[in-house]
């Protein structure tokens, strides 16, 4: 039995660029009397049932092209599929666009979900202000042995004893088969099977929350992967308009596109809603090509925000963009699109070049610790300027928003995972150098990242994996990776993102972080991580810049931030010889709150200062590939 739904529409987003509102969400809603609505937008399709298990309903035509219809007899867990009547098609029965729930995989039916069941324990929990979190970028499938939500929650201890805030979860969108980055998505509400499904994500961030851990997640809506795509069969998903790296744009500006930004959008806020979620980060948004008066990266955070707060929790909205653009984050009264931070890889660049001296790719554009002088004061290292590597200017100088706006890191997935070998930045230096980029990270005013395994100079590589069942698509993915690394020096062949020894290599073993070296540097990041914690001049949005000054001659940067009566002074030395440093600073007391070259951190020793001269100016000797923070604090 079916009937038209006439739910009365939810408050609508004051930014929302359209009259057309339906109502409630797409995909299939448990009503909780035995009945559910299925929604699905499909202009393409005269005619679209759903097909239950032995039964066979037909759905109403909106004059927008959504097909609705309230049924009966439906519970948590029934299969389902759209079968599309077109004309001059045989009908095909597919997985539902806005499926939460893919038991079987893509290619099998999609099942109701029903998130009013799981019972949460996570009451009053609240995530943290961006400048007070350290985000931990973790991979569900290789993080553990399992391989599952669950064998993260296992891992709690270890990540609650470091003193991370915030996990960031790769995609957990459903991909093919259960090897993947999660970039191949192509069900942006189904959670993926193998990793534990929707209940089993539930569970991870419901424990979480009661560590005192809060959960972002990765999601991608530049594109959607290709095994399994099924969406052009439904309508106008995507658009020829605009083509991305890997494979055609949304319909964000084109005919039909109301209902596609509505798709989108609702995806973001089931995430808020139905998982409990504290925030996002959109991958690669310089991808999401949109001519609208309202950009959809408005329209979807503008949801996000206005649904975190029905529900009494902020909910921060992160992006990952390569045009050091301001407007990203510039709130939209100014004329921006309101996200509340973006990363910034070119941190990473700067530290990479000055600890491996690779200046191949992308790294031509970078020098080593000066970038990192330049996005202290710009916000960007390119903020107006020609890149060579890009053979174009980037950028704008954003200086009047605070650092907390932008999320850095020393290693992340692409930038290991997108060198053909994977290694880490613990096999491209040594362990000085290892400690080094961790001091810049976590002494510096951005919100901080790392991923996982880094903590500890996890050995294993994190290679790029899948586990497509098309030979055509697995052909071309090959020969995608190896014209990727046309521009590196790397010599040699990637390992196969097919084989599943590629992916089982990438497997963390955090017990290595209980000896040798690796406890060394986990006790380094642990005691970074604490002491930006106690020491919040590091992080105060509302504190002076950061004054950042390179020391002549020498690969050395000095960072110096005050506040009141307070300073604390941060000098990193990536130099191969020792590098003496003068710092104009008030009289003391100052006091050495972590010097990387400490014998507790297995370092060289060898640091001479800090001495105070009577006109206050601060002298000191670094060895090789150190880093030394001081604090001082005026007597009251």
């Amino acid at each position: 039995m079916t009937t038209s739904h006439a739910a009365a529409c939810s408050h609508p987003s004051p930014y929302h660029p359209s009259p057309y509102h339906p109502p409630d969400q797409p995909g299939a809603t448990l009503l909780g009397d035995g009945r559910a609505v299925f929604d699905v937008f499909a202009p393409t399709a005269d005619r679209v049932e759903v097909v239950l298990d032995e039964r066979v309903v037909a759905l109403d035509r909106d004059p927008h092209g959504v097909h609705r219809g309230t049924v009966e007899d439906v519970a948590a867990g029934s299969r389902y599929r759209y079968r599309l009547h077109r004309e001059g098609h045989d009908p095909v029965d597919r997985a539902d666009p806005a499926s939460r729930w893919q038991p079987d995989g893509v290619h099998g039916p999609s099942a109701v979900d029903d998130p009013a069941g799981f019972v949460w324990n996570d009451a009053g929990f609240a995530a943290p202000p961006l400048h007070q979190q350290v985000l931990y970028e973790l991979h569900v499938g290789t993080f553990s042995s399992q391989g599952t939500f669950d064998g993260v929650i296992a891992q709690f201890d270890h990540l609650v004893e470091l003193g991370v805030t915030t996990l960031e979860l790769l995609p957990v969108w459903q991909f093919p088969g259960g090897r993947n980055w999660g970039y191949d998505g192509v069900l942006p509400s189904a959670v993926q099977d193998t990793y534990g499904g929707p209940d089993g994500l539930r569970r991870l961030v419901d424990a979480a929350h009661t560590r005192g851990l809060a959960v972002i997640l990765d999601v991608v809506y530049n594109h959607i992967g290709p095994e399994g795509n099924h969406l052009a069969e439904f309508g106008p998903y995507f658009t020829d308009h605009y083509e991305t790296p890997w494979g055609p744009g949304l319909n964000t500006d084109g005919p039909g596109s109301d209902a596609v930004r509505r798709w989108v959008v609702a995806n973001a806020v089931g995430w808020v809603r139905d998982f409990h979620l504290d925030g996002f980060r959109l991958d690669a948004v310089h991808g999401i090509v949109d001519q609208s008066a309202v950009h959809l990266l408005e329209q979807l955070t503008t949801a996000v925000h206005d649904e975190g707060e029905r529900l009494g929790r902020a909910v921060h909205v992160i992006a990952e963009s390569d045009l050091s653009d301001p407007r990203l984050v510039r709130s939209v009264e100014r004329g921006g699109y309101g996200l509340d931070a973006q990363w910034s890889d070119e941190f990473h660049h700067g530290v990479h070049v000055a600890l491996t001296g690779e200046r191949d790719g992308y790294y031509a554009d970078f020098t080593g610790l000066g970038d990192l002088a330049r996005l202290l004061r710009d916000r960007y290292a390119y903020a107006g300027r020609y890149a060579p590597a890009r053979q174009r200017t980037i950028g704008r100088p954003a200086r009047d928003l605070p650092y907390d706006r932008f999320v850095v890191c020393v290693q992340n997935h692409d930038q290991v995972g997108n060198r053909m070998l994977g290694e880490r930045l613990s096999a491209l230096t040594d362990l000085e150098g290892v400690k080094l980029a961790a001091a810049a990270l976590l002494s510096s005013p951005f919100v901080p990242l790392l991923f996982m395994g880094e903590e500890y100079a996890e050995p294993a590589p994190f290679f790029y994996f899948v586990s497509h069942t098309d030979p055509d698509l697995v052909a071309g993915v090959r020969a995608g990776r190896r014209a990727e690394f046309a521009d590196f020096a790397w010599r040699g062949e990637p390992p196969d993102p097919q084989d599943e020894g590629t992916f089982a290599a990438s497997r963390l073993d955090l017990t290595r972080a209980g000896g040798g070296q690796h406890a060394i540097v986990f006790e380094l990041y642990r005691t970074l991580i604490a002491l930006r914690r106690h020491l919040d001049l590091i992080t105060d949005p509302a504190a002076p810049d950061v004054d950042a000054q390179l020391v002549a001659g020498r690969e050395a940067l000095v960072l110096r931030r005050e506040r009141g009566d307070q300073a604390v002074v941060t000098v990193l030395n990536a130099d191969q010889q020792p590098a003496e440093v003068r710092v104009a600073a008030a009289p003391g007391p100052w006091q050495v709150m972590l010097d990387t070259s400490e014998p507790r951190f297995a370092g060289p020793g060898g640091r001479r200062g800090p001495d105070v001269d009577p006109d206050g100016t601060l002298t000191l000797t670094l060895p090789p590939r150190a880093a030394v923070l001081l604090h001082r604090k005026a007597p009251a």
